[in-house]
């Protein structure tokens, strides 16, 4: 049997992204978990967007699920 390495704290945060520059509205719809190679994502969404543009961040301490202004 295999060792389960899956990390269960996600690599990255999923948003989606509403108008453009200090004005966009960013929302976050879900979270991604890096391939163990650095080659892929395996992503979760909790809501699907009908507008705007998905953005994937990686996963910083002390985000918040809503900000304005550029992702940083």
């Amino acid at each position: 049997m295999s060792k389960d390495t899956t990390n269960t704290t996600p690599t990255h945060h999923v948003y989606v992204v509403e108008g453009k520059g200090d004005t966009a509205f960013w929302t976050k719809i879900g979270a991604a978990w890096q391939h163990a190679d650095g080659n892929g994502l395996n992503i979760t969404l909790t809501l699907l967007p009908l507008d705007g543009r998905v953005v994937i961040r990686t996963a910083k301490a002390g985000e918040t699920t809503r900000r304005r202004g550029r992702g940083q």
